[in-house]
């Protein structure tokens, strides 16, 4: 599959948020009408906590994908074009109700974030650099004409959250949660045109820990996942399912991941959804480099796993190597690896962290940066250095405290439960049901404006 032509001036930044945005942060000023909206704001948060707490469960890597694994509660929040933000609230984890012709169902109008929240090995929970996941999520609902926000409010019910969530889900020293912030456009009436409605939402998941060392597939000539001027740079859906065909490819012929190569040139861009390093001694200095595919093509997601990694590389490796932001072929790379100067690998991000990449196979040939599968020096390194602030064993600004309240839920007797299930079913099956409904989600948004 060939990418889409585009012009010189597809490649020109743009400001997307400029008609609708307030000194960058975020902030609505008026609807389509003039009025005023409403802006999304945390200390109106509506609290409802669960009657029927959910069974915790470890997470299980051999189940994972194949089950729900989520928390106890959620977030959300709506928007319309004529209000802006309702009050968000917290309650039960639920199904969702969605109209048939919801844009996010035809039209892509989606995007989400990912990050983790970790039991420190001093008892504390902490967020792993929170605001830049939350700026991120503002980019990307921009991206794809969803509502802006204020960053530092999601990160703030993020914590709402959490607050409530953690001491049941993050039980132990070590563990960690998934977070993830999700918008999308609700709106019911069909025809492509910026959502008029939207949800914000929060979720926490149980995963298991995916940091094992993996193989990588480079993929085809006719296979692309990103192009310039395109959405490689936001966490949109559309980024992820029409990449899934060739993920299973690559598993079927036993490797792990794809990795994603751009143009004639085979330029290496990612790996699967994570950002992809590689150590390379340099040809003409003979000093080590840490190399990744640069950002300012807009193909490469922006990963805080990735900011953090180039960092730190900087900071406490400048000695020992130059960290570097380039583009670079796979060709680039057998030719270090022929050459003995292909040091190590690995792939960066939030649900895979950081995991050497023992083997990656190019057309023919086999490109093994690890010896013997084993982790490399500097992989290990840099690893250390994440797990320890993420964890607390390095006092670092990036770990955020999360103060924890926890939640009690009275138990409701089973024949209470069976007993309301037969009076609601013996409602739906009177004539007036439909018509309660609809007039119940009236007042409700009376209520709400």
């Amino acid at each position: 599959m060939s990418p889409p032509p585009c012009s010189t001036a597809d490649l020109a930044p743009t400001n997307l948020t400029s008609t609708v945005m307030t000194n960058g942060t975020g902030k609505l000023t008026k609807a389509t009408n003039g009025t005023a909206l409403a802006e999304l704001d945390p200390s109106k948060l509506k609290v409802t906590i669960t009657s029927s707490p959910k069974a915790y469960s470890s997470p299980d890597s051999t189940q994972w994908g194949m089950m729900d694994a989520t928390t106890d509660h959620m977030i959300t929040a709506r928007w319309t074009d004529t209000h802006g933000w309702h009050a968000p609230e917290l309650r039960p984890y639920a199904r969702m109700d969605l109209w048939p012709t919801a844009s996010c169902l035809h039209y892509a109008t989606e995007c989400f974030e990912g990050l983790k929240a970790y039991r420190g090995f001093d008892g504390k929970v902490r967020l792993f650099r929170p605001s830049r996941n939350a700026a991120r999520f503002l980019t990307s609902s921009t991206r794809i004409a969803c509502p802006t926000f204020p960053p530092d409010a999601v990160e703030e019910l993020i914590k709402a959250l959490l607050a409530v969530d953690a001491a049941k889900w993050v039980p132990e020293p070590g563990t960690f949660i998934y977070i993830r912030p999700t918008m999308i456009g609700t709106g019911r009436a069909l025809g492509v045109q910026k959502p008029r409605e939207a949800l914000f939402y929060i979720i926490m998941a149980q995963f298991p820990k995916l940091d094992n060392p993996m193989k990588l597939l480079a993929s085809s000539e006719d296979s692309i996942r990103a192009w310039p001027g395109g959405f490689g740079f936001a966490k949109v859906g559309a980024n992820y399912g029409p990449s899934l065909m060739a993920q299973k490819e690559a598993q079927t012929k036993g490797y792990d991941q794809i990795l994603w190569l751009f143009g004639k040139e085979a330029y290496v861009t990612e790996a699967g959804a994570s950002n992809f390093f590689c150590v390379i001694k340099s040809k003409t200095t003979d000093k080590l480099e840490l190399v990744t595919a640069p950002l300012d093509d807009k193909i490469i997601l922006d990963g805080v796993t990735r900011r953090s990694v180039l960092e730190l590389a900087r900071e406490r490796l400048a000695d020992e190597m130059d960290v570097v932001e380039r583009r670079y072929t796979m060709q680039d790379l057998a030719e270090a690896h022929d050459e003995g100067r292909l040091v190590e690998s690995f792939a960066a991000g939030t649900a895979f962290f950081v995991a050497p990449v023992t083997d990656i196979h190019f057309r023919g040939k086999d490109i093994r940066p690890a010896k013997g599968g084993e982790e490399g020096t500097y992989t290990n390194k840099i690893k250390s250095w994440l797990v320890d602030i993420m964890y607390g064993n390095a006092a670092h600004e990036w770990g955020v405290v999360v103060e924890e309240k926890g939640f009690k839920s009275e138990d409701l007797a089973e024949e209470e439960i069976e007993a309301l299930m037969e009076k609601i079913k013996t409602l739906k099956a009177s004539k007036a049901w439909d018509a309660a409904m609809e007039r119940m989600k009236t007042e409700e948004l009376g209520e709400d404006n």
